[in-house]
């Protein structure tokens, strides 16, 4: 059976940090790329980041290039998600996808999705 589990979130001031991550079974985590997405709440689900299988690649959507960090350790079957400077519009359910392929990154190419993490930034 195929689980990821996304243990993390939480509420956060804005400027803040947290970290996220995301354990894989039931499958070969490392032959999959992985990624974040997230869903604003009344918006689209979206992605965030995305690191290659072997994690030699990285992409991230343009609003949090300076700000998070994806990242993988494949011996933990695990894939973070470092956010430093959260702002309220970062305030989202958080999921972790799994897929064959790194690009492209949207969602029909993602077989296995975690439950979702509420993050929220707020004063």
């Amino acid at each position: 059976q195929v689980q990821l589990v996304e243990p993390g979130g939480g509420s956060v001031q804005p400027g803040g940090s947290l970290r996220l991550s995301c354990r894989g079974s039931g499958y070969t985590f490392s032959n999959y790329a992985m990624a974040w997405f997230r869903q604003p709440p009344g918006q689209q689900r979206d992605v965030v980041a995305v690191i290659s299988r072997n994690g030699d690649q990285r992409y991230y959507k343009d609003l949090v290039e300076s700000r998070f960090t994806i990242s993988r350790d494949n011996a933990k079957n695990t894939v973070y998600l470092q956010m430093n400077m959260l702002q309220p519009e970062d305030t989202a359910v958080y999921y972790c996808a799994a897929s064959p392929y790194y690009g492209p990154f949207a969602e029909p190419v993602y077989d296995y999705w975690g439950q979702g993490t509420q993050v929220t930034v707020s004063a």
